[in-house]
């Protein structure tokens, strides 16, 4: 079983005897056909990275006949020197060795999965009058121990549910029958407030009280079925004997374990013993969420944050963070839920769900993996905000398939009401930050009336012509607001200005949040809560922003050159001085003619008050 299997195989290294190591050439073709693990290591004999593979000579051999993508494992490659290896009879077991040897010798290059012996259990004592009772410790006595839990709060509350259902013995006392028959041990305090039924002095029955114990361990196995039953019939037993009172205490039992069992449910109660496990990760740290299902209840609840070192896949995390918690919770069952396929062997089913109920936990499962994810990004933003902004450049460089991280991104944006003062905003974000400095308005000046394709082939011409002027950074990426037809005349300028393959340039659609790339009839749909698309939504809204601010500006100087500038001998300082002293042309409609005269003078009163037909005061 999967989790279980301890293989003591050890390392068979190719070396030939009085020689020195071989070259890896050599080394590759003397590998074999069959499953197993493979090691490297360097010139000084320090173990580099352990990994497994279905076919060994293949899957080595992968390593040294390619450049890889990821720097770190060209240089990994560059500093094997010597190859061992450990053959087994299927990949399953593969998996399982390659977990313990990681463990084990912790080399520099792979996921360091540690093993964590802090977990809280809960243990039935083999004894007579079993005693349970929360542990850290795993005695191998013949005991049974259920767990281990994430934490002492679940801890405690189950045994608070299991005080509340069936009164059980506190003591350490050895209650063997001799000791009992002898009167070796008084009952305590316990025994008169109600909390014990005092098997010390033979009050209890042995048999009575491993019924209760038997009953408890079907409740941590996730089984409420069993007591609710008993509990019920026992409660018509004492009804039907007129005893209301002791029935009434029966029936608050029954309400605690409802409830509690109601608060744990989350399925279907067909659904049981069954684990399941997500993935979530980034281009630095993947989230394995781990569920335990037991009669449609969780049980248990676990996350494990990985360090990624080679650019692992979600595959390769995922396979070895379930043999890794299968070995450290010491699970057994026989099925798992997955996002996807892999290959456990054939002691274990691997389902991976497309709907129904299976589905909905592997959701929520996965929804455990993002928020744990969330919380840590959020933690590493307030306490290391630069290793922040390279993770998100990093992210939106992979998201966006480009050729280098988007340091530098621009947007334009282009605002007019019906033609009419047509104005562009470009806005300019820097290690995924406005940086407000930078933004630029233009005026339309070569287009006449309302063409929105004409006028961002304008702006983004003259903004990228005059920075190449004037010997200026390019930036990585840029984002223009709106579809196929916008990044199509936004193209034509930057080919006019020979800058295609250079800089990477993309549209966005506002309605599905579609981005278009050059060439290709196909968007890209990002999801909807991802951090590239945020800032990509981010640079849009501010483009928006600054570019209805300046048209407004615009448009309301408009306005009041075409009220004030075509009055006969009044000019444009006289209009400011008007303007700053009544605040607005409206005002200034409604002012006398005297009023006017104390701000610009008696004739350009008289021109303004005929201009408006102001009677005089």
């Amino acid at each position: 079983m999967l989790g279980f299997i301890h293989l003591a195989i050890l390392p068979f290294s190719v070396n030939f005897v009085g020689m020195e190591t071989p070259s890896i050439e050599l080394q590759l073709q003397t590998l074999p056909d069959s499953p197993g693990v493979y090691q490297y290591y360097d010139a000084a004999g320090k173990i580099l990275y352990v990994g497994k593979a279905k076919n060994l000579k293949k899957r080595v051999s992968s390593y040294f006949n390619k450049t890889h993508d990821n720097a770190k494992t060209n240089v990994l490659v560059r500093q094997i020197v010597e190859i061992k290896h450990i053959v087994v009879a299927s990949e399953a077991d593969a998996l399982l060795l390659e977990n313990n040897l990681i463990k084990k010798l912790q080399p520099r290059y792979n996921v360091l999965l540690k093993d964590d012996k802090t977990y809280p259990w809960i243990c039935i004592k083999k004894e007579p009058f079993s005693r349970i009772f929360p542990t850290r410790r795993m005695v191998k006595d013949g005991s049974e121990y259920f767990g281990p839990y994430t934490n002492f709060k679940t801890v405690n509350t189950i045994l608070d549910l299991i005080k509340e259902l069936y009164p059980l013995r506190t003591c350490n006392y050895d209650l063997s029958n001799t000791n009992i028959q002898s009167g070796k041990y008084k009952v305590c305090l316990e025994y008169h407030i109600g909390n014990c039924k005092g098997p010390c002095e033979g009050y209890e029955s042995l048999e009575n009280y491993q019924t209760q114990v038997d009953a408890i361990r079907e409740i941590l196995k996730g089984n409420f079925k069993n007591s609710l039953r008993d509990f019920k019939k026992l409660m018509q037993e004492l009804a039907a004997e007129m005893k209301f009172e002791a029935a009434q205490k029966v029936k608050e039992k029954i309400e605690v374990l409802e409830n509690y069992q109601a608060r744990s449910t989350i399925l279907n109660p067909k659904i049981s013993n069954v684990d399941v496990f997500s993935i979530v990760s980034d281009e630095s740290m993947a989230y394995v969420n781990f569920l335990q299902i037991a009669h449609g209840a969780i049980i248990r609840s676990h996350t494990m944050e990985i360090k990624k070192k080679l650019n692992e896949s979600d595959e390769e995390l995922l396979e070895l963070a379930v043999v890794e918690l299968r070995e450290r919770f010491h699970l057994s069952t026989k099925e798992i839920i997955l996002p996807f396929e892999l290959d456990f062997g054939d002691t274990i089913k691997v389902t991976v769900p497309q709907l129904g109920d299976k589905k909905q936990i592997l959701e929520l499962s996965q929804r455990n993996a993002k928020y744990q994810r969330l919380e840590q990004l959020k933690q590493m933003q307030i306490v290391d905000p630069e290793r922040h902004t390279n993770r998100i450049m990093a992210q939106m460089q992979k998201d966006l398939r480009l050729s280098a991280e988007p340091r530098h991104i621009e947007c334009f944006d282009n605002s007019n009401i019906q033609g009419t003062n047509p104005v562009s905003a470009c806005v300019v974000f820097k290690d995924g930050k406005p940086s407000k400095k930078d933004y630029r308005h233009f005026n339309i000046k070569t287009v006449e009336g309302p063409n929105d394709f004409a006028s961002m082939e304008e702006v983004v011409y003259r903004r990228y012509k005059r920075m190449l002027d004037e010997n200026q950074s390019l930036p990585q990426l840029i984002i223009i607001d709106g579809g196929k037809g916008q990044l199509s005349s936004a193209l034509k300028s930057i080919d006019a200005l020979g800058l295609r393959g250079k800089v990477a340039i993309i549209g966005i659609a506002k309605r599905l949040e579609e981005l278009f790339y050059p060439g290709d009839s196909v968007p890209l749909y990002l999801d909807k809560k991802s951090e590239t698309l945020k800032v990509i939504q981010h640079l849009r809204n501010e483009a928006h922003r600054f570019g209805i601010t300046h048209h407004r500006d615009k448009r309301s100087k408009s306005a009041l050159q075409t009220s004030m500038e075509t009055i006969p001998g009044i000019g444009e300082k006289t209009m400011l001085a008007l303007l700053k002293h009544f605040k607005s042309v409206k005002r200034i409609q409604l002012a006398t003619e005297k009023e006017i005269s104390d701000v610009v003078g008696v004739s350009k009163a008289k021109k303004i008050s005929e201009f408006y037909n102001i009677g005089k005061s």
